[in-house]
């Protein structure tokens, strides 16, 4: 996963009792009087996490270094870094106890949780009056708004699931490299081709451990219409849609048999056996490429990203991130200089064309992946225009990635509690692929129960 992959501690407190701790409704930025109070002139001071710690050297001191030139552009700003970062098991706490930075990146998991249970201040104003609101992704932005269409966070960093491909494997199988599956019929169909025409090659692969088979099985759920959790975060949804997907995967692996003989991957290992060729297809983000080409050797002309099958349809993929989030006790200023120091760290390349450049001229002389293609946090037109600037940069060979690129799915974010139910979820994967007999519906219904169980001990 793309976030710290840890597990999110049971709550003791119940969301209420957190929610009256936070008293965000009544800090002095709960009502539009008081948010559109805020003075871009005054002098304000604000703390920022995530400031790298002292043995990342070279982190560290470009982190300072951003610091300075905000407050040089930003005179009447001061800035106070800290390297409070998103911790699963302390972040509730703190969040309660109000002793987190005025702006620090967090899981958007947490999105909807948190705006529901009034703990974030609305930031609307303040992203207008900066001019950000107009510019970021509306997809995106569906995961930080309320009922009202109020924007709490800044989302960032995002991601949506597709499926990564070996183009090489593809044509030794018969198959056309430019027609990755977009059906889960058409998956099976050419994991078994692979199976039957390259030998020690798994046609599909899938994630299973350290939380990830919950959270690959929540994405097949969604591809097949259905979800894990309701909008509102207390109850399991899971049924036929669930099934489906498990099922998908009960005959791949014993009736094709084009899952080849490792069940028990996580996130790296699944990554290194992929770009080895010893996988034709597994459920990835296009962000696979980078790591798949430039730190495990795999040959560019051999991957290949589509979108996320479909049982059928267009039901949806799974999409993640990051946010921004503010500080519900922080004054209407600080929410303001909080704000700008946000759009100066993640989206300034987006409308600096020299900083866009030369941020590609550097990711490139580093070796890195220029110009992968994933879900922009700006709007298409400011994206467009951001590719345009560093096209001359670009070492990914987009071609590759068109069925993913030219995907419309809706995004649908994870589910609550998403930590805690993707783990109650790893072993029911994980029985499926290791226990012929495996009875899905009862694992899916017993499931069911333990999420409900876990959600309860959250209100």
């Amino acid at each position: 996963m793309k976030k710290r992959a840890v597990k999110v501690a049971v709550l003791i407190a119940s969301i209420s009792t957190i929610a009256a701790l936070t008293g965000c409704t009544s800090s002095g930025t709960g009502n539009a009087a008081d948010q559109s109070k805020a003075d871009p002139k005054a002098k304000v001071t604000i703390t920022v996490g995530d400031e790298p710690t002292a043995d990342k050297k070279a982190d560290r001191a470009n982190f300072l270094k951003q610091v300075d030139q905000f407050e040089k552009m930003y005179p009447n700003i001061t800035v106070k870094p800290t390297t409070e970062y998103w911790q699963a098991q302390s972040f509730q706490a703190k969040l309660a106890g109000g002793t987190l930075p005025d702006t620090m990146n967090v899981s958007l998991t947490y999105s909807k949780q948190l705006i529901a249970n009034g703990q974030l201040p609305n930031m609307t104003p303040y992203l207008k009056q900066i001019g950000l609101l107009q510019d970021l992704n509306p997809l995106a932005l569906k995961n930080v708004q309320d009922d009202k269409g109020d924007v709490y966070t800044i989302p960032y960093g995002l991601f949506s699931v597709g499926i990564a491909y070996n183009r090489k494997i593809f044509t030794e199988a018969g198959l056309d490299p430019n027609k990755p599956p977009t059906t889960w019929d058409e998956v099976r169909q050419d994991a078994k081709a692979i199976h039957d025409k390259v030998p020690n090659v798994a046609g599909y692969a899938q994630l299973t451990t350290n939380n990830t088979g919950g959270w690959m099985l929540t994405t097949m759920t969604y591809s097949m219409g259905g979800t894990v959790t309701d909008k509102a975060g207390k109850k399991s949804t899971m049924g036929a849609q669930t099934e489906e997907a498990l099922q998908a995967l009960h005959d791949m692996r014993w009736t094709d048999g084009s899952m080849g003989s490792q069940f028990l991957y996580n996130q790296d290992d699944i990554r290194k056996a992929f770009s080895a060729g010893k996988i034709g297809m597994v459920l990835q983000a296009p962000d696979i490429y980078n790591q798949a080409v430039h730190l495990y050797g795999m040959n560019p002309d051999d991957f290949g990203e589509g979108a996320l099958p479909q049982a059928n349809g267009t039901n949806g993929t799974l999409t993640g991130g990051t946010i921004a989030m503010f500080n519900a006790k922080a004054s209407p200023n600080q929410l303001l200089a909080a704000a700008k120091w946000v759009k100066f760290m993640n989206f300034q390349q987006y409308f600096d064309k020299d900083l866009a450049i030369a941020n590609a001229k550097a990711s490139g002389a580093d070796g890195s992946a220029v110009g992968t293609p994933g879900l922009p946090p700006v709007t298409q037109k400011v994206y467009d225009r951001y590719m345009g600037w560093i096209k001359d940069q670009i070492n990914v060979p987009l071609d590759q990635f068109k069925g993913y690129t030219a995907s419309t799915l809706p995004l649908v974010p994870e589910p609550a509690d998403a930590q805690d139910t993707y783990a109650t979820l790893d072993p029911v994967v994980q029985k499926v692929l290791t226990d012929q007999n495996a009875d899905i519906k009862s694992l899916v219904s017993t499931a069911a129960t333990t999420i409900n169980r876990t959600l309860a001990q959250q209100r």
